[in-house]
């Protein structure tokens, strides 16, 4: 952001660089500490998780289905919902809006909020009915090492 500020402040066309880079990474944070609800809420309530073997997995961690319980599943999901409202808020707050950069991060977590309605929301009204924990994806059975 120092960066894109600069760029900005020079009238320079490197604006056009940063200004991407500053939205993507504002928006990757936004993300971690969606996951991080997620795995906050989810240890808070004694669950069993499966945490990645490699930086490069792309879950933070994956709920452990056939220990956990509902209780645990839907506190495990509104951590994840409750981050995600109280980042969106910070960020409206104080990203510049104006900007480029910030009309590009602004961008990327109105889709991350799409994404999560759209794969998260579904899954966790079913549970909250008295359906069966997902699988799948994010969602890991017995056959899976966990932690």
């Amino acid at each position: 952001w120092r960066l894109d500020f600069s760029a900005r402040s020079a009238g320079s066309a490197l604006e056009w660089l940063t200004a991407p880079v500053a939205g993507a990474l504002t928006a990757i944070v936004g993300y971690l500490f969606h996951e991080w609800g997620h795995l906050a809420a989810a240890r808070a309530t004694g669950s069993v998780v499966r945490l990645p073997e490699r930086a490069s997995e792309i879950f933070l961690f994956n709920f452990h289905s056939d220990r956990n319980d509902a209780r645990q599943f839907l506190t495990m999901s509104m951590g994840g919902f409750i981050a995600s409202a109280v980042s969106v808020v910070f960020l409206l707050a104080v990203l510049p809006l104006h900007t480029l950069a910030g009309k590009i991060a602004l961008a990327l977590v109105a889709l991350g909020v799409f994404a999560t309605a759209v794969l998260e929301l579904p899954p966790f009204f079913a549970v909250m009915r008295g359906g069966p924990l997902p699988r799948g994806t994010a969602y890991v059975g017995d056959d899976t090492r966990t932690a």
